[in-house]
């Protein structure tokens, strides 16, 4: 596994943890960013062929 597929896997992983931080918060707002960012690195990923279980 290369450094960008890393890299982009444990960026999608913190941001899930972080967005099930701000729902259990009941943060409105962070989770609109958080649900953003990983929408982001999903097509990010998905652009560059890298596969996310």
């Amino acid at each position: 596994m290369d450094a960008f597929t890393a890299g982009i896997l444990q960026r999608i992983r913190t941001t899930e943890s972080d967005l099930d931080r701000a729902r259990e918060l009941g943060d409105d707002f962070l989770v609109d960013v958080e649900e953003s960012e990983l929408a982001d690195l999903h097509r990010l990923a998905a652009e560059h062929g890298v596969q996310v279980a």
